[in-house]
């Protein structure tokens, strides 16, 4: 009962401030994936693969799809990897390509990286920046602006990475499960403030 007024009283400061809930903390309304591997659980989404070995890598994607936006999360990584994918490509299987705000076990947190693409990291927010702020295997708070060709994406508080960077201007918004060993992941007070 406590996560639901914690999850309230969140929506409801945010709101204030132009945020939107895409996520409302009881089921999966407004995201596709694949049902073996997310869930909801106390109020946020858990994806897993604790029972589940996969083959690639896959994710939880919005139906919507989203041009100029602040996006606000709440994550945890219990271990190996995993990331939020913002103006990306839905591809079949639950398969996205695009932008990602990386998260890994030691490293990678606040990066942008190229999902699926061919450059790889496109910035480097974990030297210097991330590592200093993160809270491994605890909450964590990401913000990921996408104004135009800017995006700029913070951790905690600590702008990590900024890319201008036209690629990809609209897409989906999406949350990974890393092939590899079992691993699980989890978000909470996922909101959104689109501009214009």
């Amino acid at each position: 009962m406590r996560w639901i007024v914690f999850f309230v009283l969140a929506a409801a400061s945010l709101a204030a401030d132009g945020f939107q809930p895409l996520f409302n903390g009881r089921n999966l309304d407004g995201w596709d994936g694949d049902p073996r591997l997310w869930s909801v659980r106390n109020g946020m989404i858990v994806g897993s693969t604790e029972n589940v070995k996969i083959d690639k890598n896959q994710f939880l994607i919005t139906k919507n799809s989203y041009r100029n936006f602040v996006l606000r999360a709440q994550v945890k990584l219990r271990n190996h990897n995993s990331g939020i994918q913002f103006r990306s490509e839905a591809l079949p299987g639950w398969v996205v390509a695009g932008y990602q705000a990386d998260m890994a076990e030691n490293n990678y947190w606040g990066c942008i990286y190229d999902e699926k693409g061919t450059r790889g990291i496109l910035v480097n927010g974990w030297k210097d920046k991330a590592e200093k702020v993160v809270r491994l295997q605890d909450w964590n708070d990401y913000e990921i602006t996408a104004q135009g060709d800017q995006i700029t994406v913070k951790l905690n508080g600590l702008v990590t990475a900024e890319l201008k960077d036209s690629a990809r201007l609209e897409g989906v918004i999406a949350f990974q499960l890393h092939q590899g060993p079992p691993m699980e992941a989890y978000f909470r007070n996922v909101m959104i403030k689109v501009l214009p």
